[in-house]
């Protein structure tokens, strides 16, 4: 599957209509990202069940403001409508596929329960 291009028009729709998305924050001018992105294409077509897609920061300035991007690439895992990983910096392809499985092991309702146990105490 290749990657889908999100912009702040289909940015909602695309998270909220996937269970798993997995967001590439990147600029054209940026080596590391440029280096990153073949591991992320092929990863997509590993993983065609899951939605990669990818924002380019320059030409979507408000979405990476929304998620205080400071520093690209960044790589954002969404499941179930949570945001359950966001970090800088370009992954080599062991780590990135590491990182998918932990993602798919994960409990969302423990999740989502640590959130709202969070929110109760004022955190």
């Amino acid at each position: 599957m290749s990657t889908v291009e999100l912009t702040k028009d289909n940015f909602d729709q695309i998270v909220s209509d996937n269970a798993f998305v997995l967001i590439d924050f990147w600029a054209a001018w940026c080596g590391p990202c440029r280096q990153f992105a073949p591991v992320f294409e092929k990863a997509s077509e590993r993983h065609e069940d899951l939605v990669f897609a990818k924002v380019d920061t320059e030409a979507q300035q408000e979405l990476a403001a929304a998620f205080d991007i400071r520093s690209i690439p960044t790589l954002m895992i969404v499941r179930d409508n949570v945001a359950v990983f966001a970090q800088p910096g370009a992954l080599p392809e062991p780590a990135l596929e590491d990182l998918i499985g932990q993602a798919r092991g994960l409990d969302m309702d423990e999740v989502r329960k640590s959130i709202e146990d969070a929110k109760a105490q004022g955190q």
